[in-house]
């Protein structure tokens, strides 16, 4: 090869080994960035005011689970766990897993409220419920194909189910319209 030719390929190479580099140490950043927060997740100390939404979203959930599955007693928990999962409903990527984290918790005290004993806290359970189900319905307005969503809807709907509206059902004349065509006889409807 002559030396006219080595001398950009040389450049070429040192200009791509350069770049490498650089994109190495750029992954390296995030992976160092990351493995922190990992570490501060797993350790169980992660901090309530932290700037970071990944972190918010980890205590949120610790928050959550310490209610535990029956849920709890003391209303504090509950409103703390709520109020974290409601900070993140506005995030862009976090958004949508708070809002459904967040119904269900609610949906979780109205379960554990209906089926208790106490009569007071089983009326406490209705409001709970239908927030519940509304935040499924506005999931589900976003996303219709969320099916989670769309599951944990349903299993709401079988603890406090809607109210049947008698406005909605159709007056006998409407019924009259909608039967009329099938009960014409000798007229065509335009079909062979």
């Amino acid at each position: 090869m002559s030396a006219s030719r080595v001398l950009p390929l040389t450049r070429w190479l040192l200009a791509l080994a350069a770049v490498l580099a650089l994109a190495l140490a750029a992954d390296g950043a995030l992976w160092w960035r990351d493995a922190g927060r990992n570490a501060v997740i797993a350790s169980g100390q992660v901090p309530a005011d932290s700037p970071v939404p990944e972190l918010q979203f980890a205590h949120a959930r610790a928050l959550t689970a310490a209610i535990g599955p029956g849920g709890s007693e003391d209303a504090g928990q509950v409103d703390a766990a709520l109020n974290a999962w409601r900070a993140l409903q506005s995030h862009p990527t976090l958004g949508t897993a708070a809002r459904f984290n967040s119904a269900n918790l609610l949906l979780r005290q109205a379960s554990a409220m209906r089926s208790g004993t106490d009569a007071a806290k089983a009326g406490q359970a209705l409001p709970l419920a239908e927030l519940a189900k509304e935040q499924y319905r506005e999931l589900l307005r976003r996303d219709p194909g969320f099916w989670a969503a769309r599951y944990n809807l349903e299993r709401a709907q079988r603890l406090l189910p809607d109210p049947v509206d008698s406005d909605l059902e159709p007056t006998a004349a409407q019924r009259e319209r909608e039967q009329a065509a099938t009960r014409m006889r000798a007229q065509s409807l335009g079909l062979p």
